[in-house]
């Protein structure tokens, strides 16, 4: 499985904005992270059921905070890319924002770490491994950047970083509690959110370079078109629906309502065959007899890809008709449809393609550089680093909340 459907966009964004400081609960959710926009963590319950009996850690004896949670210092090598290297920081930073992305989307229940997986291994092994495969990745952007001659942080994120650094301090009042906010929020501190967030400039810098506007990669129409297709299963279609159930009750209607319905939509299906312009009789149709509740909200049809879950029947009669075709009538157990397929819009998807693009490249990237563990990865214990983290992480929300008058 490749890493950016288990955290989501590979692209890092610096999603902080100074309002969210104000979310720091004590065990509640936090922005803290510089992936926290793209899907890949940061915003979290924060912890598993059960935290509230974690006793914070006491800060005062913590000078490295990853040492303090794993055991590691900050910068011990625990894996080799090529010539590259993932540190422990970097590393505990993704493997705790799994978890926390995990446990925001399981309503918080506790994580069973030990638990044996399909294919071998335990669901700790499993969060370690995906957050290696990520770190791995930014490990090499900075050589793979040089190697194009991109060798400066663009200007806008150096100025961005350095905006979002004043209005923390401002609000903080102090670098250290700027730290302990990245902390409260995801295992990071100022240093490892700066790096993180230049890699990720470097990373849209050579997608740019690569598949951006004007390069030889840039994606035609076409391509856009069928990657939609192909990969993301796309497509757009509007329907008439003359429902055989109760709108209210959701009760089928009794036979003779349901065969008057089938004698409507056989009777609108004739028109539209005998119509010179079917597609803007359809329009009219569609808006005087269609029953879809969806109607006023979505008058320019649906779009759906192979993650949409649909009325049994409706996404195979779609599919089997070309682009600007009218199909017959089409049976699902909400009544009987009249579709018209409707073409995509290839700048709807143009981003998509390119970031698919980008991810096979470093997945080749990755393929061919090899990822070598050390002695330091394999004593990593995600059951063990847990209630850690959770001990450090409520003893940095307290800190915080404390300034912030929460």
């Amino acid at each position: 499985m490749k890493f950016t459907k288990r955290f989501g966009a590979l692209a890092l964004a610096l999603a902080l904005s100074l309002s969210a400081l104000t979310g720091c609960g004590g065990g509640g959710s936090s922005s803290g992270g510089a992936a926290s926009s793209s899907g890949t963590g940061g915003s979290s319950s924060g912890s598993s059921s059960g935290s509230g009996q974690i006793e914070p850690m006491d800060l005062s004896q913590v000078t490295d905070p990853v040492e303090a949670v794993c055991g590691l210092a900050r910068d011990t090598v625990v894996a080799n890319v090529g010539q590259a290297q993932v540190t422990a920081d970097e590393l505990l930073y993704w493997m705790v924002n799994g978890v926390n992305l995990n446990l925001s989307q399981s309503g918080g229940v506790e994580l069973p770490w030990d638990l044996e997986l399909e294919g071998g291994g335990t669901l700790s092994d499993s969060f370690k491994e995906s957050a290696l495969e990520v770190a791995a990745f930014y490990a090499l952007l900075p050589q793979k950047a040089q190697a194009e001659g991109i060798t400066e942080i663009s200007q806008e994120t150096q100025d961005q970083l350095a905006q979002l650094r004043d209005s923390y301090l401002g609000k903080l009042g102090s670098e250290k509690m700027v730290d302990y906010y990245f902390l409260a929020g995801g295992m990071a501190d100022w240093n490892t959110f700066t790096a993180l967030n230049h890699k990720a400039d470097l990373l849209t810098q050579l997608q740019q370079a690569y598949f951006g506007e004007g390069s030889e990669g840039y994606p035609t129409d076409a391509e856009v078109l069928a990657f939609a297709q192909d990969e993301l299963g796309a497509f757009r279609v509007k329907h008439i629906l003359l429902m055989t159930m109760d709108q209210a009750t959701r009760e089928p209607l009794d036979e003779a309502a349901a065969a008057e319905k089938k004698t409507l939509a056989e009777d609108l299906l004739a028109q539209l065959r005998e119509s010179a312009d079917p597609i803007a009789l359809f329009d009219q149709l569609m808006n005087q007899y269609s029953e879809d509740g969806g109607l006023a909200t979505n008058p320019d049809g649906y779009v759906f890809d192979s993650t949409a879950s649909l009325v049994g029947g409706f996404r195979e009669a779609t599919l089997a008709l070309e682009v600007g075709q009218i199909s017959d009538l089409v049976e699902t157990d909400y009544g009987y449809h009249i579709m018209l397929r409707l073409p995509l819009d290839p700048a709807d998807y143009r981003e998509k393609a390119v970031a698919w693009r980008m991810q096979e490249k470093s997945d080749l990237w990755l393929e061919e550089a090899g990822v070598e563990t050390t002695q330091a990865y394999d004593q990593l214990n995600l059951a063990q680093i847990w209630p850690q983290y959770q001990a450090l992480q409520k003893a940095a929300y307290e800190q915080v909340n404390n300034v912030l008058g929460n």
